[in-house]
């Protein structure tokens, strides 16, 4: 398992009872995770959250505010910068287990000149953040308006707002097939894909049926790539069935390597970790 580190502003103080107790900055959050298996640590101070997250029986759920809490805050990982706060489906902006993949590619493009890199499905942009400040020229698309607006905010937080990365509210499948027509070339990938998703038109996603075509499309506007990154946080399907898509795709055409692992948080108050997902990765060596 990858564990996520060199965070300054967030903590997982514990997990337990299908909930996790965190802090981001000086707030504290409780919010639901199914992961969270085993009984609550009596080192913890659960009723000191200032937020928390309840499940509906019916589906979805809603914050409670117990304690004080602005409408949105900072927090940092290494020299970059987030906003924050309280979102539907107990989301806060930002996936704190996502570092792991942050200082993978980070590493990957060090001594490079300006790679260009594509992230798709890019959400709030802490992976464009991370790799317009180790020097990548980055295009982020995201298939919601607002959301891109939250990742321009997110770079310009970061102090990278100079930085040549174009933003792009656009369907994935839809962007990558003018890529291919333009003949536009990228030396990484990084996606986050979801279980089922609709596009700004309206276009529909669902993972079992489209992963495959969209790495196949990646393929062809690859040029000397130096990665692909698949988050598995919500795609539902296993470590090995991404790890043998990214061989029957990339694989196949470049060569390298795949390989999958779980990504997770520590536990601050006992030695645990919170398994976050799995991350899947195409490598050149």
């Amino acid at each position: 398992m990858e564990i996520a580190r060199d965070w300054q502003d967030y903590e997982l103080l514990d997990a337990g009872g299908g909930e996790k107790l965190e802090r981001w900055g000086k707030y504290v959050l409780r919010r639901p995770d199914p992961q969270a298996a085993w009984p609550k640590s009596g080192a913890a101070d659960w009723d000191r959250a200032a937020a928390v997250y309840h499940r509906s029986s019916t589906g979805g759920g809603s914050w409670s505010f117990p304690g004080r809490l602005p409408e949105s805050w900072q927090v940092g990982w290494r020299e970059l910068r987030f906003r924050v706060k309280p979102m539907g489906f107990k989301h806060t902006g930002l996936f704190p287990e996502q570092a792991v993949n942050w200082a993978f590619m980070m590493e990957r493009i060090a001594g490079e000149r300006e790679p260009e890199v594509l992230n798709l499905f890019a959400y709030t942009g802490g992976a464009t953040a991370a790799l317009a400040a180790a020097g990548a020229r980055v295009v982020h698309v995201d298939a919601a308006k607002g959301i891109v607006g939250a990742a321009k905010e997110n770079l310009a937080l970061s102090g990278l707002a100079q930085r040549p990365v174009r933003f792009l509210v656009d369907d994935a499948k839809k962007f990558v097939a003018r890529e291919i027509r333009r003949g536009r070339k990228y030396r990484g990938i990084v996606m986050d894909p979801p279980t089922y998703g609709r596009g700004p038109s309206g276009e529909v996603w669902r993972i079992e049926d489209e992963l495959y075509g969209l790495l196949a499309s990646c393929t062809e506007i690859l040029e000397d790539p130096l990665f692909v990154v698949i988050n598995g946080y919500t795609t539902g399907l296993s470590p090995t069935v991404l790890v043998n898509l990214l061989k029957v795709t990339v694989g196949e055409r470049f060569g390298g390597r795949a390989a999958a692992d779980e990504i997770g948080l520590p536990l601050s108050s006992r030695n645990l970790v919170l398994p976050c997902g799995v991350t899947a990765r195409w490598t050149h060596a």
